[in-house]
């Protein structure tokens, strides 16, 4: 998958995106803080202008750093290209945008992230665009949704925030044999756990903001895949739309991406840990995670998967049970966002998932337990996350 001939993804992240050292001996990818490129001559101009030869004119269409930073993506998921954007959502939106037009028909599980959703109901049913959602998050169930409009089929495994798992190669091969994009959002597994390309996907969209960057210090998107499908992402929505990512985020992200496996086999290893954990803890209805053998997609992901993430959720009793754990800890921080080193724990009802609610109950669509309380596992000292856990339930 993103492992080569000669380095396995351990090695890969450290280099990957590297460009050719200067007449300085630098190892590291400088920051091109440039809004204009100049030239030598017209020809050479028009020919960068119109594409006809590789190069950069104007700071919104590429930079040399977001550029080390796109190709480091695409070798890490297998992609022909990549291209990145100033947040997550921005990628996800330049994806869909550069596939779908009016008219077109979008199928996608029942669960995803809150904003993916407003993007769906809100701005693409807007312009024309039907979103079909199907009744579970079987493969099976999502590929009897298809109709004959269907162009894309939009998958979030791990979903956010219940952390249910969707079969990748089964629902891209019934994609691909009726000529549908498949999009995937694989930013709760990252490139180190997961590459959706790799079971047939078409396009796969991260937030680096999450764990790619993994410092809490920096907001961007990138996608990747098909040099056609990311070309138009390029050329048709970003020329118009504008949502490029700085030079300074594309290098941080190129700084992150350095740690990138060390930072999520501890991350996989501490939460499949706590997960454990919880199952035992009294006030503790359920848990959520991957890894767990009682996770009805255990046996997916495990297929599909190198490692089941930094993400657990677990229900308590009711929405003033799980209030009380949230208000309660002491070393994990109550805020929304996820990926970052330190751990993260919200109630996903009363936050990230608020706005849903009463869309989800019309639409007929799951919605977000109210004792609901996901977790993003940091890289803390496990016993430690553990004991502030234990604390706060015993309140």
């Amino acid at each position: 998958m993103n492992d080569t001939p000669d380095h396995t993804i351990f090695t890969t992240v450290v280099h990957a995106g590297s460009i050719p050292r200067d007449s300085t001996g630098s190892l590291t990818t400088p920051i091109y803080r440039t809004s204009v490129f100049g030239f030598d001559d017209l020809d050479t101009a028009a020919a960068v202008h119109d594409g006809r030869e590789p190069g950069y004119f104007y700071g919104r269409l590429g930079n040399p750093t977001q550029t080390a930073m796109e190709q480091a993506i695409a070798q890490l998921e297998g992609a022909e290209s990549a291209f990145a954007t100033a947040s997550g959502m921005a990628a996800i939106a330049y994806a869909l945008l550069a596939i779908l037009e009016t008219g077109d028909e979008i199928v996608a599980q029942p669960m995803l992230y809150t904003t993916t959703r407003h993007l769906f109901d809100e701005f693409l049913a807007d312009h024309g665009i039907t979103v079909r959602y199907a009744p579970s998050h079987d493969a099976a169930d999502i590929v009897s949704t298809f109709t004959d409009a269907t162009k894309v089929v939009y998958i979030e495994t791990p979903s956010n925030p219940t952390l249910d798992v969707v079969d990748l190669a089964a629902v891209a091969a019934a994609a691909r044999s009726r000529r549908i994009v498949a999009v995937a959002d694989n930013t709760f597994a990252t490139p180190f756990n997961q590459n959706p390309l790799a079971l047939g996907f078409d396009v796969v969209c991260h937030s680096a903001t999450k764990y790619i960057g993994g410092h809490g210090d920096l907001m961007a998107g990138v996608l990747a895949g098909s040099a056609e499908i990311v070309h138009r992402a390029r050329w048709k929505v970003n020329t118009l739309l504008g949502a490029v990512i700085s030079p300074d985020s594309a290098w941080l992200v190129l700084r992150g991406l350095k740690t990138l496996a060390v930072r999520m086999e501890r991350h996989n290893a501490s939460a499949l840990d706590i997960a454990h954990w919880l199952t035992r803890q009294p006030g503790v209805n359920a848990v959520n995670y991957p890894g767990l053998p009682t996770h009805p997609g255990h046996d997916i992901a495990s297929n599909q998967m190198r490692g089941f993430g930094g993400m657990v959720s677990f229900s308590m009793q009711d929405a003033q049970a799980a209030a009380q754990v949230v208000n309660s800890v002491r070393l994990c921080t109550l805020g929304v966002s996820l990926g970052d080193v330190a751990t993260l724990i919200q109630v996903s009802s009363a936050m990230s998932q608020a706005s849903l609610t009463s869309a989800a109950a019309t639409e007929g669509l799951p919605p977000v337990p109210p004792g609901l309380i996901r977790l993003s596992v940091g890289l803390e000292s496990v016993e430690d996350i553990k004991q502030d856990l234990s604390d706060a339930l015993q309140v």
